[in-house]
């Protein structure tokens, strides 16, 4: 029988003892057979039952029900981070790398350049200055990759740490943000149906269930407390002697205990659980609205992102078609290799630009999917039984 029920139910226990005893020869003879030295055996049966007039078991099983449920949404929330932290970790990794690889080509064709002017000026073709400005630009170039390869060590260190491995054991699998692709729909729910997935919210409102039963418990502590009690067994000096006619025994019992004066210690815990319960109150109403405000939050930022995918995806585009025109022209001769270097540049710089736009927009989508929920609830291992029923 379970902890849910078994409160409200009668308790039977049975026991058999045996012993064997001197009685003092100063005192009379408890057996009939006036012997001072005897065996006894006992066979018996008790059964008690705790009416619950005022409450208590049933506000103490609410109580548990209301921690068991805490601890489910709590791992349920855990489980929806660690699942967004991988998904938003992964993306970094991959964006990291296209980084990476675009700056190297930044560096390759600032090279080139400052290589073309640094002759060009040795045949009288170019001003120190446009030599020292291509150095200079070079330079900054150069100096952004070291912090991008810091970056993405430490994302792939952590990657595979949410993936439960040691940092040298990084996950394998490579991918690029090429192949991602975002939801035709996104889940966005009701406000009735937010409450009601959120685990942080459905931990909030198990915790206040929990300070709501402790109210109870803490009222009935001060009201009296009933114990029916009953017992019926045998006992004799032989084995073969029990349960026959005049061995049995029985009894009946009621106690009731109240508390008269405990120096108003019961009163100070009620107002205290009066007190926790209006905290747990304010800490629900404090999560549905943080709720709330992560999804507007999360949905101006995938809005904003759309908007800064949309402007770099039109200044890589555009670079692209500068890149074209100066090789043609290149071709034709009409201009420069430096004119070439330069589109290629500004391409590459666009590439930089575009993979972070997307980027973000994957990581938000994420944060999305973390707002609403998670999809925890096709775990089965992390329903609660208000989702099993």
């Amino acid at each position: 029988m379970s902890w849910r029920n078994g409160a409200f139910t009668t308790s039977v226990t049975g026991s058999f003892s045996a012993t064997r005893q001197r009685q003092s020869g100063q005192i009379a003879p408890a057996l009939n057979s006036n012997a001072f030295l005897y065996n006894l055996f006992t066979p018996q049966v008790t059964v008690s039952y705790v009416p619950d007039v005022f409450g208590l078991n049933r506000r103490t099983v609410e109580s548990l029900q209301a921690q068991e449920q805490e601890v489910r949404f709590q791992t349920a929330a855990a489980y929806t981070t660690l699942t967004a932290n991988v998904v938003v970790t992964a993306i970094q990794v991959a964006s990291l790398q296209m980084q990476i690889d675009a700056t190297r080509e930044l560096v390759d064709i600032n090279t080139n350049t400052v290589n073309i002017l640094r002759y060009q000026f040795d045949k009288g073709y170019a001003s120190r200055i446009d030599l020292a400005a291509q150095e200079s630009q070079l330079a900054q170039v150069a100096a952004t990759l070291p912090p991008l390869l810091k970056q993405l060590a430490q994302a792939e260190d952590l990657l595979a740490v949410l993936a439960g491995r040691f940092p040298n054991q990084a996950p394998e699998e490579k991918f690029d943000l090429s192949s991602l692709q975002l939801p035709q729909e996104l889940p966005v729910s009701l406000p009735a149906e937010l409450v009601s997935q959120r685990p942080d919210v459905l931990q909030a409102e198990a915790n206040l269930h929990d300070a709501s039963a402790k109210i109870g418990i803490a009222t009935a502590n001060r009201l009296p407390n009933i114990v029916l009690t009953a017992n019926a067994g045998s006992s004799a000096a032989a084995m073969d002697q029990l349960f026959t006619s005049g061995s049995g025994f029985w009894g009946l019992g009621a106690e009731v205990t109240a508390p008269i004066f405990q120096g108003g210690t019961l009163l100070h815990q009620q107002r205290a659980a009066k007190a926790a319960y209006t905290q747990a109150a304010e800490q629900y109403r404090s999560t549905v609205l943080a709720a709330f405000q992560n999804i507007a939050d999360t949905l101006t930022a995938l809005e904003q992102d759309a908007e800064a995918l949309k402007a770099a995806a039109a200044a890589a585009d555009a670079a692209k078609v500068t890149l074209d025109l100066a090789q043609r022209q290149l071709q034709a001769g009409y201009a420069g290799y430096l004119a070439l270097l330069n589109a290629e540049q500004a391409y590459q710089q666009g590439q930089i630009n575009l993979v972070q736009a997307q980027a973000n927009r994957y990581a938000d989508t994420a944060a999305l999917f973390q707002a609403l929920g998670g999809g925890w609830w096709d775990r089965p291992e992390l329903l609660t039984d208000k989702h099993e029923k």
